[in-house]
């Protein structure tokens, strides 16, 4: 007779292992695939078929994975990153928090609600969901941009304002006399409070070096789960959140040696409870509610979506944002968020607001994540709409005995700095609108054009120039330009900047042969570096990099020949790691010994010595 909790054990499983690669699949992320797990193995879809008894249980086991993920959160809030952008989090992140939440509990009170659940409400619903906003900026190639970083700044404000409302969910309950702490109770919560800060500081980095010093891995990780175990049992038994707790924990162990490996050991477990708390909370949404107040619900979503965005647009300006980047700080972030979901449980659990209305408030939230990937796409589409049609390419002046560049970015802008010092004359062509107006301003001479047409190629005098500098960044771009030069301009010697050792590859196919990576040089400078700081000898720096540089070099050029086998590639399994792994290997043999002899070399005269004296 198979196991009845088993087959549940099962059913998690193979719902956590397909729900996050699917939800990441339609570019839902991995949140909502959650979610949408949960409904459809819960209670009133496949939950009878499989003896589906107790989703309270399977939310509380879950919330452990919300413990774990404040530990994480607490490991990576190093003082160092906090202060270098204090602005961004406490300023902006406080007025997003404050300003939202005031808005959503008036419009609460206005609607009958009682104030302390209506503020509770207004907290909740005012935190985003960091997790699924970080996904999208980063699929969009947004993270890095201002408002990006801005929207991780309100994010991680709001991952700090967790903590204290998830431990304080009980005082806003509606019989909050019996939650009411006495003296004592205050007294004990300070004094265990403390405790952990005085055993997180003084003992735990000792702990762990004691354990690592075993050199055994799974002492490591069982360490690890053992103080997010040990705080959380500490914290409860105080009468305060475990999850408080844990992320005092994760914060003083920031500035570890160990921190790494401590959230490398934890990650797995993390993830995976985590997993469960989501699909627990898809399970426990009510369906009926969608059914029975579809207006509600819908009227609630786009309140909430839109009271956020206008909040985080207005905010964004006051931040010195443009009204596209506001506008797009404000969507991406406009959702509810993860602990939204926590707030609302606990909610529910403590009395403060009934399980009805936990059910209805978590189901909107869930449809507000849902709408965000949708609303960045009509947003995205009306930017390409109201975007102006690019200017009409300039032909640049023909010119006589001068050197073209083709790409004006970091690379190609050095070469100009050079040239111009020695009154060179050059051409400089960029295809983005963007960098030209940019580098204009500072006196560049350079024009807008694409450097793979012809006729702009003849317009800025290719056919008299000395010299052919391709510094485009893109790869299949630089190729296309090479092979437009070398077909009209076979004469013209071309310098190219690569890519990688590939990109160098496929420029030697089209004929160009002065080549250089755009990272090698500057990599072996900064070794040089490294070696002199390590005590090495000038000579013998000099001796191991430019050694180094003539093996690797003369390797590039050997493996041109075989470069398109295919089943060459395959047998050498010329992936990146792979390849530095070889290159390294032989760089064991080919570098010189003290005395300057290579190593096989004198491995060599060992073996021989060794015969004679035999």
């Amino acid at each position: 007779m198979v196991s009845a909790q088993l087959i549940q054990v099962a059913v998690f499983l193979a719902a956590a292992a397909i729900a996050a690669p699917l939800g990441r699949s339609v570019r839902m992320g991995a949140v909502l695939g959650y979610l949408a797990a949960g409904v459809i193995i819960g209670p009133y879809v496949l939950g009878p078929l499989y003896a589906l008894n107790d989703v309270g249980a399977v939310l509380h086991f879950g919330e452990f994975g919300v413990v774990m993920l404040l530990f994480v959160i607490g490991l990576e809030l190093r003082p160092v990153r906090l202060w270098a952008l204090r602005s961004a989090i406490f300023g902006l992140g406080t007025a997003q928090l404050v300003a939202t939440s005031f808005v959503l509990a008036a419009i609460g009170v206005a609607l009958g609600i009682a104030t302390a659940q209506a503020l509770f409400i207004g907290l909740a619903l005012s935190l985003s969901s960091t997790a699924f906003a970080l996904q999208v900026l980063e699929e969009k190639g947004e993270l890095t941009t201002r408002h990006g970083r801005l929207a991780f700044s309100v994010l991680l404000f709001q991952d700090l304002a967790a903590i204290p409302l998830i431990a304080l969910v009980p005082l806003f309950a509606l019989g909050g006399a019996e939650h009411t702490m006495d003296v004592r109770s205050a007294v004990l919560a300070i004094v265990t409070i403390l405790g952990v800060i005085a055993v997180g500081r003084f003992l735990l980095s000792r702990l762990y070096r004691i354990v690592a010093a075993t050199g055994v891995r799974e002492a490591m990780t069982a360490s690890a789960l053992l103080t997010v175990v040990g705080v959380a049992l500490v914290m409860e038994a105080a009468g305060l959140s475990a999850a408080l707790g844990a992320f005092i924990a994760g914060a003083l162990l920031a500035d570890s040696e160990y921190r790494h490996q401590i959230e490398a050991d934890i990650a797995p477990f993390e993830g995976l409870l985590l997993a469960v708390f989501f699909i627990a909370v898809g399970m426990s949404i009510d369906l009926g509610v969608l059914l029975a107040k579809p207006v509600a619900l819908v009227a609630i979503v786009v309140g909430l979506v839109v009271i956020k965005a206008t909040i985080l647009y207005l905010l964004g300006r006051r931040w010195g944002l443009p009204s596209g980047p506001a506008r797009r700080l404000g969507l991406v972030i406009s959702q509810g968020g993860e602990f939204a979901f926590v707030l609302f449980a606990a909610g529910a659990l403590e009395g403060v607001i009934d399980r009805p209305m936990a059910n209805f408030l978590t189901l909107a939230v869930t449809l507000s994540m849902a709408a965000t990937p949708v609303l960045l796409l009509i947003d995205d589409a009306v930017n390409r709409a109201l975007m102006p049609a690019p200017p009409e390419y300039e032909m640049p002046p023909g010119g006589d005995q001068h050197v073209i560049i083709a790409g004006f970015g970091r690379f190609g802008q050095i070469v100009a700095r050079v040239l111009r010092a020695r009154q060179i004359p050059f051409t400089a062509l960029d295809s983005s609108v963007e960098q030209v107006d940019f580098v204009k301003k500072f006196g560049a001479q350079i024009y807008y054009g694409d450097a793979g047409r012809l006729d702009i190629l003849r317009a800025a005098g290719t056919d008299k120039a000395r010299a052919f500098v391709l510094a485009i960044d893109h790869v299949e771009s630089s190729l296309r330009v090479a092979e437009m030069v070398r077909a009209h301009f076979p004469e013209l010697p071309i310098y190219a900047r690569a890519r990688d050792r590939t990109h160098v590859h496929r420029l030697m196919d089209l004929g160009v042969t002065v080549i250089e990576r755009e990272t090698f040089l500057a990599a072996l400078e900064l070794t040089k570096d490294l070696l002199r700081g390590l005590g090495l000898k000038e000579a013998e720096v000099r001796r191991l990099t430019d050694t180094f540089k003539r093996l690797d070099e003369k390797r590039l050029f050997d493996d041109y020949q075989y470069y398109t086998d295919l089943e060459k590639v395959r047998a050498n399994a010329l992936t990146q790691a792979v390849e530095l792994e070889e290159l390294f290997a032989r760089d064991v043999e080919d570098l010189p010994d003290e005395d300057g002899v290579p190593v096989t070399e004198r491995a060599v005269e060992r073996v021989t010595a060794q015969e004679r004296d035999g």
